[in-house]
C-alpha cells in the first residue's frame, strides 16, 4: 500500500473511532473514487446498512454537469431517501477525504434536502 494510501486509511481509522450511528441516528459515510461517489446511510449497532445513492444512479448519471454537481445531486438523493424512512438527523463519516469539493458538494445537497448533521 502507498504512503499516501496509509495515511487516508489512518485518518479513516481515527474518524470511525469517534463516528458511530445508530438507528435513529445513522451514519452517512461517504466514499470517493475516481469517478463516482457513493453514500450510504448505516446503522452500526446491527451493522447494516439502511439506503445508498450514488452519482451513478440512473437519474443522476443521465444529469450532464461536473462530477461535483452530480455530487450534489447525489446528497439531494440520499436525503429524500432518508425522509421517505423517517431519517432526520445523521452523523457525517466523510472516510478519510478533505472536506472540499464533491465530499462539501454531497454534505451540501444532504443539508439542502432536509437531513441535519
Amino acid at each position: 500500500m502507498s504512503n499516501t494510501l496509509q495515511k487516508k486509511q489512518k485518518i479513516r481509522y481515527r474518524i470511525r473511532k469517534k463516528v458511530s450511528g445508530t438507528a435513529a441516528k445513522p451514519r452517512l459515510s461517504v466514499f470517493r473514487s475516481n469517478t463516482s461517489l457513493y453514500l450510504q446511510l448505516i446503522n452500526d449497532d446491527e451493522g447494516v446498512t439502511i439506503t445508498a445513492a450514488s452519482t451513478r444512479d440512473k437519474d443522476i448519471a443521465a444529469q450532464s454537469g461536473t462530477k461535483t454537481e452530480k455530487s450534489k445531486l447525489a446528497g439531494a438523493a440520499i436525503a429524500r431517501k432518508a425522509q421517505e424512512l423517517g431519517i432526520q438527523e445523521v452523523v457525517f463519516d466523510r472516510g478519510g477525504n478533505l472536506y472540499h469539493g464533491r465530499v462539501k458538494a454531497a454534505a451540501e445537497g444532504a443539508r439542502e434536502g432536509g437531513l441535519q448533521f
